[in-house]
């Protein structure tokens, strides 16, 4: 009888733990074929990775994809320096026209174009808008504005906000004649060099931006007296409406004149 009262409760217990591994068999199984299925897959995967390096069948579009990206995140190469580099600097004189100057230099190793352009061509223009530059040239080119009268308590920090200036260049092959129609007709290597902003300076009290404009305006104007002056010519000479006057005819001419003069005095 006491073997009786203590069957039920060792027996579960046995069974229990004896129908465990076989109560599991089957998931065992299953799971060990499919974590076997897992690795042939990731070694055929590999394999054919393998493969696809050595026969150098990867798709030539990635490598182009890849550098085109890399290529947009790069920063445009300036191909001009600017002096200053991104400001215009203005008197503030309203109800005058007043004059800015910025130096423009060809920092690369070929001939660049660039021209300017503005928001508002009505009161702004540049002298000149746009030029051709052999690499290492520069130029200083004058901006003029009209200042207009402050209108219901409006402030130069209003105004100055209204007008915004920018600079483009272009790589051209050589020194060429300056045309606008140059930009239009190679739109997709038109690069902006900088848009520029408009700060107006007290003309009454002095500032190191104020002198340095006043020196650039100076220098500006001399560049284009020396340029309207006639570049000494060794060649035929033009004097008034198209007679030409060469060396030897002008010596005949001092000649004439000193003999009548002779004839005269002996007379």
């Amino acid at each position: 009888m006491a073997l009786t009262d203590q069957k039920s409760p060792s027996d579960g217990k046995v069974w229990g733990l004896f129908k465990l591994p076989f109560r599991n068999s089957g998931n065992t199984h299953s799971t060990s074929s499919s974590s076997h299925n897992t690795q042939s897959n990731q070694q055929q995967q590999s394999q054919g990775n393998n493969n696809a390096q050595v026969d150098g069948s990867n798709p030539p579009n990635t490598s182009s994809s890849v550098s085109s990206v890399a290529r947009s995140f790069l920063p445009t190469r300036r191909r001009l320096r600017l002096d200053p580099s991104n400001k215009l600097y203005f008197p503030y004189e309203p109800g005058k026209q007043v004059r800015s100057a910025i130096r423009i230099k060809n920092s690369s190793k070929s001939h660049v174009a660039f021209k300017f352009q503005t928001t508002a061509p009505k009161s702004c223009f540049m002298r000149p808008p746009g030029a051709i530059l052999a690499p290492g040239e520069s130029l200083i080119a004058t901006v003029f504005k009209f200042v207009e009268h402050p209108e219901n308590n409006e402030k130069p920090v209003d105004q100055k906000r209204k007008v915004k200036f920018k600079i483009m260049s272009l790589k051209v092959k050589g020194m060429m004649d300056y045309v606008p129609e140059l930009f239009d007709e190679q739109k997709e290597q038109v690069a902006v060099e900088q848009i520029l902003r408009v700060v107006f300076l007290d003309a009454e009290h002095p500032t190191p931006a104020l002198e340095k404009l006043k020196r650039q305006l100076a220098e500006a104007e001399a560049a284009v007296e020396a340029r309207k002056k006639p570049a000494d010519d060794t060649g035929p000479k033009i004097v008034g409406e198209g007679l030409v006057i060469d060396e030897w005819k002008e010596r005949r001419e001092r000649y004439l004149a000193r003999q009548q003069v002779e004839g005269v005095d002996s007379v």
